[in-house]
């Protein structure tokens, strides 16, 4: 396992980790890329590339395949929590697509990864969530993943 060598450079890569992941699993839900090409896709071309000159910061690849992995195994489940947490009259389909895929992340950190804190997990996907949208929908992030994390690490 190549992790950073000091807490601030693994909870960038971390970061940087789940970023990615919204992106790989939003480019998933559009294309519909099997998982073995998307994971080695983003594994030859995005982490810590340069991309029309951005620099993509360096991700903890382990994580970043944890994550984009554990979603797609666990979507049923993680959906079926989701719904639980949203307000009457609201469904999968009229979230925002990168929306939803902030929240499955987060959601499955939260089912699937006790050694990531609960407020890391929620803080992380509210900083992920001001990267596309505004403090409204950051707030909603926030208020859905407390919901469900009040569920399953009670």
């Amino acid at each position: 396992m190549n992790m950073p060598k000091n807490s601030q450079a693994r909870s960038r890569a971390r970061s940087a980790a789940r970023l990615a992941a919204v992106q790989a699993l939003y480019q998933r839900h559009m294309e519909k890329t099997a998982l073995a090409r998307l994971l080695d896709e983003f594994h030859q071309h995005r982490l810590g590339k340069e991309i029309e000159d951005d620099q993509y910061e360096d991700a903890e690849v382990e994580f970043f395949d944890d994550v984009v992995s554990g979603v797609v195994a666990r979507q049923v489940e993680i959906d079926n929590l989701l719904i639980s947490k949203l307000a009457e009259g609201w469904s999968l389909a009229r979230l925002d697509k990168t929306m939803l895929q902030i929240l499955r992340c987060g959601i499955f950190e939260l089912l699937a990864r006790a050694d990531v804190p609960l407020a890391s997990v929620i803080s992380e996907y509210i900083d992920v969530a001001h990267a596309f949208f505004n403090e409204r929908e950051a707030k909603f992030v926030n208020g859905v993943l407390d919901a469900v994390a009040k569920e399953v690490r009670a």
